[in-house]
C-alpha cells in the first residue's frame, strides 16, 4: 500500500524567496507554537536529567546544559516531529525547488555563562553535493537577543564561495573545539534578535556566529536542524541517512 504524503505548503511569498537569495537569510516569525516549544524544552531538559543520562545524549555531568545535543532526531520520536514541521518543510520546498531531507539536528541548551560558536560557514563541516543545505533555527526562549548570545550573520556573505577556516581567536568567547572562517571582516556581522516561535532559515555559506550567553538568569535554547535537498548527498559518514519531512 502507497504512503500517502502530506500536501505540501507553500508558506513564503516570492519576495521572502528574493530576499533569501538576495541576503542569504530569511527570518519567519511565529513560525511555531509557544505550546509545542514549551513542550519540546521540558521534554529535552528531561532526557539530560535523567539518571541514569541515556547513552546517546550523555555528555559530562558539570556540562549537561551548556553543551549542545547532536542528533536528537536519531534517537528521539519527539525530535524527529519537531524537524517536519509544515511550514519548514513548506519554506524548504520553496527555496530548494525541490522537497528536502533532513541530515542533521541539534539542540542547544546554553545556559547562563555557555560560549558560542565562533564565525564559520555550515558548508566547512558538511560538504554536499549539490549544494543545497539550508538551516532552519528555531528560537525555543521568550526573547533571543545579544545579552544571551543570539545570532549573528554577515548579510549577503553566502556570495563569498567558501573560505578557508582556522583556529578560534578569542577563546573567552566561542567554543574551543570548532573553526574559524578567516579573510573576512567580522566588523559586518550584524545581530539577529529573535522571539520564541521565530525560525531562521540561512544559506549554508553564509557566515554566521553566536556569542557567550552573558545572562545572569536567561539561557538561549534552540533547535537547529539542517536539510539538503532530496536528490543531493553528503559525504559526512555520520551523516547519510536522510529523513523526510512527511
Amino acid at each position: 500500500m502507497n504512503k500517502v504524503v502530506p500536501r505540501l505548503t507553500t508558506p513564503i511569498t516570492q519576495a521572502q524567496i528574493d530576499q533569501f537569495n538576495e541576503e542569504g537569510f530569511l527570518l519567519i516569525k511565529n513560525g511555531c507554537s509557544a505550546d509545542l516549544i514549551d513542550a519540546f524544552n521540558g521534554h529535552i531538559y528531561d532526557l539530560r536529567d535523567e539518571k541514569p543520562m541515556p547513552e546517546w545524549a550523555a555528555c559530562e555531568e558539570s556540562k549537561k546544559y551548556s553543551i549542545r545535543l547532536f542528533n536528537p532526531h536519531l534517537h528521539d520520536g519527539f525530535a524527529r516531529q519537531m524537524m517536519k514541521l509544515p511550514l519548514v518543510r513548506g519554506t524548504l520546498a520553496q527555496l530548494m525547488g525541490r522537497e528536502a531531507v533532513c541530515v542533521q539536528s541539534m539542540f542547544f541548551y546554553k545556559e547562563p555563562g555557555s560560549p558560542g560558536q565562533a564565525a564559520h560557514q555550515d558548508f566547512y563541516y558538511i560538504k554536499n553535493d549539490p549544494m543545497t543545505m539550508i538551516a532552519a533555527w528555531i528560537a525555543m526562549e521568550e526573547s533571543v537577543d545579544e545579552e544571551n548570545g543570539c545570532l549573528w550573520v554577515i548579510p549577503k556573505s553566502h556570495r563569498l564561495g567558501l573560505l578557508p577556516h582556522g583556529a578560534v581567536k578569542n577563546l573567552d568567547e566561542h567554543e574551543p573545539w570548532t573553526d574559524e572562517t578567516e579573510g573576512i571582516d567580522l566588523k559586518q556581522q550584524v545581530p539577529v534578535v529573535m522571539e520564541k516561535g521565530d525560525i531562521l532559515f540561512f544559506h549554508e555559506l553564509l557566515i554566521h556566529s553566536s556569542t557567550r550567553n552573558r545572562s545572569t538568569d536567561r539561557w538561549r535554547r534552540s533547535y537547529v536542524c539542517h536539510y539538503i535537498r532530496e536528490d543531493a548527498t553528503t559525504s559526512r559518514s555520520d551523516l547519510q541517512k536522510k529523513f523526510p519531512l512527511y
